[in-house]
């Protein structure tokens, strides 16, 4: 087990203040905050490999709240509560007290008693999950301070308008997994572009949550769009002045051949445009259905007069050395599987399709790291202490 012990090492080395915070933005994070979480997150995954249980819980509750549909991100939320011996409980707001009315500050309060973390998806609305997710925290805050909670359950970002930190995390474990290291990530170039789809409505949070992140860790970004394709102004910012703090640097094109030139990582992932996102806000609250439905078939529209957005085998072949890493959140839209013509072809996506389950495989020890650095000051003790008792997963 020394790299375990190694991994310890380095969390004990690393500055951190995760256990006062909660994790809803990576660029809200320092640097070492963030390496602390990927190294919990391998350590647990040694752990489990290696049959030593991470049971850190003997009982306590994770909440779950998903306003949107989901398959990675609930199944991998679930895993990593399990992982750290706490039970799921998903809040299904159309059976609860919220339909009459009940307070954000006092459904939040409700749900917390014997509550050790929750985990929240509100992606829907521009402008209000992550939002919605702050004001969740102030009331926890709140709970505590009044003395109506023991503890403060960590709250966790499945995804929201702005970003999703636990799938830019498992990126970004998963690059320090392929590359070796994250000092190996230096310089390296990464693709973020749009692709064509046949739907409208993805959300913006994917896209932003990667060139939010990368652009931490020195790494050359480039995010290629079509025109009018934009994301939200001030996080491309973040992403502007992290590269500029990182040494990496950071750039946008409107050619996603122009993005593929070269890179040794591409992400092609198809998004709506930030001010359909803001129309669309607008008419969800409304509840105007004949004005969504006019917006979705405007956008399909325009979304079809871009097909060549596509990631082909001739893309691939513009990259470096014709075999970059190809990435993806999933689920992908396969030309000639998942739907007539999408993303990415079938050859191309087949070709790196185990490497994208990889990629996926990362996000529960993501979440379960995040939980375990809010609970704990110094997780480094605690993994020490499981490693110590080698407590058999199985018999």
């Amino acid at each position: 087990m020394n790299t375990v012990n190694a991994l310890i090492k380095q969390i004990n080395g690393l500055k951190s203040e995760l256990s006062n915070k909660d994790f809803l933005l990576t660029w809200e994070q320092t640097p070492q905050e963030l390496q602390q979480v990927l190294a919990i997150a391998d350590a647990l995954k040694t752990l489990r490999e290696e049959n030593i249980a991470t049971k850190v819980f003997n009982s306590g509750l994770g909440i779950s709240v998903f306003r949107d549909n989901s398959t990675r991100t609930r199944f991998s939320y679930a895993s990593a509560l399990n992982l750290l011996g706490l039970a799921q409980q998903d809040l299904d707001e159309g059976k609860s007290q919220i339909a009459h009315g009940e307070t954000v500050r006092e459904t939040a309060n409700m749900i917390s008693f014997c509550a050790d973390a929750i985990g929240i998806r509100d992606d829907m609305y521009l402008g209000a999950g992550n939002a919605y997710m702050r004001e969740v925290g102030a009331a926890l805050d709140d709970g505590v301070a009044q003395g109506v909670l023991p503890h403060r359950p960590a709250l966790i970002n499945l995804q929201c308008d702005i970003d999703h930190p636990t799938q830019a995390m498992a990126d970004l474990a998963w690059l320090k997994e392929h590359f070796g290291n994250l000092e190996n990530l230096k310089g390296k170039k990464i693709a973020m572009t749009w692709a064509y789809s046949p739907s409208y409505g993805k959300p913006l949070s994917v896209p932003q949550g990667i060139i939010g992140l990368m652009t931490r860790f020195g790494m050359d970004v480039t995010l290629a769009h079509p025109q009018g394709y934009d994301l939200i102004p001030q996080v491309v910012e973040v992403a502007r002045r992290n590269a500029a703090e990182s040494g990496g640097s950071f750039r946008q094109v409107d050619s996603m051949a122009e993005a593929f030139k070269g890179a040794d990582i591409v992400y092609p992932k198809s998004w709506a445009p930030y001010q359909v996102m803001q129309q669309r806000t607008e008419l969800l609250r409304q509840n105007d259905h004949d004005g969504l439905h006019t917006l979705e078939q405007h956008c399909l529209a325009q979304n079809a007069k871009h097909k060549d957005w596509h990631c082909t085998e001739e893309m691939m072949a513009l990259t470096k050395g014709g075999d970059a890493l190809y990435m993806h959140c999933l689920p992908a839209d396969i030309s000639g599987v998942s739907c007539p013509e999408g993303e990415v072809t079938e050859s191309v996506f087949e070709k790196y399709r185990i490497a994208t389950y990889k990629e996926a495989s990362w996000k529960p020890y993501i979440i379960a790291a995040m939980i375990l650095a809010r609970k704990y000051a110094q997780p480094g003790a605690i993994l020490q202490q499981l490693l110590e008792e080698g407590q058999k997963r199985v018999k």
